[in-house]
């Protein structure tokens, strides 16, 4: 099936993110004029987009995210958009439910927004309390997975019965690895949604800290793993909590403790108030978090995978 370059991805997506840098600011090789659609030939929907993404205020250097009591350095070949274009590109752009938990996007300088493989992380900080690490070592991510698994094919009927595409967990595309020195820690998972051949790639990192922890989560096609996975290697080494608000500043006299450690922390489950834990399955279906930070992926991420005929017609690819 042929893949659609530019718009493809613009509003079809996503539970939290597939595209992004603009291609009129940054693209470093210009398309040939011949091969540019004149305006009269774009689709009003087109027309939106390109004048949606020419708006956003893409930045790059130090960042404090005062919701996390934390700071990003952007560089080496990644931008950044704060909370307001964050939203408008999840929610206007992409067709995401209005979610203010989102605190910024982390945007690759190439493929721009418009273009075939581009991507974006969404950048959400929980405050759970500090994350004991000391199962890290020691958890076996495979029997997870397995579980992960189970549980994602269970809670298929009642996603299907509440209007949301099954979901097939297929493995990991990248098992998780902890830095025991840093406190983070990174995995993707390869999902199939509603049995389409072509799979979904959920890229998550997590960085700890003294009473929470950061989610910066991705999401693309399977085909651009090796990208995205060079590109998340890039964004954990300028990730971090500011001093004072660091792992190794946790003090159990006075800081919350978490109800859960790494290992459920990566298996997707929440602690509830009565120290059980809910899947996050139910969660989606419950409608309090539709974003990548606590799912596996939304419905509307799955309409760029699996609407492409359809999409066709709307956009005039």
């Amino acid at each position: 099936m042929e893949k659609h370059r530019s718009v493809r991805a613009a509003w079809l997506l996503c539970s939290a993110l597939l595209l992004l840098p603009c291609s009129a600011l940054i693209a470093q090789d210009p398309v040939p004029p011949a091969s540019t659609p004149a305006a009269e030939d774009l689709s009003e929907d087109e027309r939106a987009a390109r004048e949606l993404v020419a708006a956003l205020d893409f930045k790059r250097g130090d960042f404090k995210v005062a919701a996390a009591d934390a700071t990003l350095r952007v560089d080496e070949g990644f931008q950044y958009l704060e909370a307001a274009d964050a939203r408008r590109v999840l929610e206007k752009l992409w067709g995401n439910p209005e979610d203010d938990s989102v605190l910024g996007l982390v945007v690759p300088q190439e493929p721009s927004l418009l273009e075939e493989g581009s991507w974006a992380v969404v950048l959400t900080y929980s405050d759970d309390g500090h994350i004991d690490d000391e199962d890290a070592a020691k958890a076996n991510y495979d029997e997870i997975l397995v579980d992960m698994q189970k549980d994602t094919s269970e809670n298929n009927p009642a996603r299907k019965q509440a209007g949301y595409p099954t979901v097939d967990l297929i493995g990991w595309a990248a098992p998780p690895r902890y830095d025991s020195t840093a406190h983070k820690i990174h995995w993707a998972k390869e999902l199939s949604f509603n049995g389409s051949p072509e799979h979904t790639l959920n890229y998550d990192i997590r960085v700890l800290g003294r009473e929470g922890y950061l989610s910066l989560n991705a999401v693309a096609a399977m085909q651009d793993l090796a990208a995205v996975e060079a590109g998340m290697q890039k964004i954990l080494g300028f990730t971090g909590f500011d001093e004072g608000r660091r792992y190794a500043d946790f003090d159990s006299k006075t800081d919350k403790l978490a109800a859960y450690g790494v290992a459920a922390l990566v298996a997707g489950t929440l602690a509830s108030k009565a120290g059980l834990f809910a899947k996050l399955g139910v969660l989606l279906l419950a409608g309090k978090k539709l974003l990548i930070p606590i799912g596996i992926g939304i419905a509307l991420l799955v309409r760029k995978f699996l609407g492409r005929d359809r999409q066709k017609d709307e956009i005039g690819a």
